[in-house]
């Protein structure tokens, strides 16, 4: 009976419990589920500079990146990452990375930059420690890592859990389309944030 009942929690969704303080109600469910939807759609890895609308622009349906599964995900809650980091880009230039030889904010392409995400973040989200223990990362959380060459990557935990290693899995684009994978582990992880926006 034991080890049906390990399948079933290891294959169905977790229940998301209201642990969290100063979350907005059902959040993380939110967030979970639209990350989720997203693993759904035809995408194309395609990170070229792209003119596109403020507020609430975006590249075409069919193509994106990884910080592009996160930003469609906070759509869907009525979140826009990208009037959110330009406003905070737009007071505060000088703390945000200059890796990219900017001299203003640019609201085509800062939002789709995972280290102006972590600045973000950082500065109006909450950070949270970068352990090996599972157990700390919890459906909602957003996870960067810097993978082989240098490359920033981000994704959500969502709440189902790997049926052999028992890490949380993580929705993603790493590459070949936005998927559903147990990839917590995989690289050297750069930052653990929960962010809530505007609906704090």
């Amino acid at each position: 009976m034991k080890s049906i009942l390990l399948v079933v929690l290891l294959v169905f969704p977790l229940s998301l419990s209201a642990y969290r303080p100063g979350e907005p109600d059902g959040f993380s469910e939110k967030l979970v589920q639209a990350a989720i939807k997203r693993t759904s759609y035809n995408v194309t890895y395609d990170g070229s500079y792209r003119r596109i609308d403020f507020p609430g622009g975006d590249v075409p349906n069919d193509i994106g990146v990884c910080t592009d599964v996160v930003i469609r995900s906070y759509r869907a809650l009525g979140i826009d990452l990208q009037k959110d980091v330009h406003e905070d880009m737009k007071v505060n230039f000088h703390l945000y990375p200059k890796i990219w030889g900017l001299s203003k904010p640019d609201t085509n392409i800062d939002h789709r930059r995972v280290p102006n995400l972590q600045t973000l973040f950082k500065r109006k989200g909450v950070t949270l420690g970068k352990s090996r223990n599972p157990k700390d990362y919890q459906p909602g959380d957003l996870v960067t890592w810097m993978l082989p060459g240098n490359l920033p990557h981000i994704g959500i935990v969502i709440n189902r859990k790997s049926g052999i290693t028992g890490n949380p899995l993580i929705a993603h684009n790493i590459g070949s389309g936005p998927k559903i994978e147990d990839m917590l582990f995989r690289y050297t992880i750069t930052g653990h944030y929960r962010y809530y926006g505007n609906l704090k």
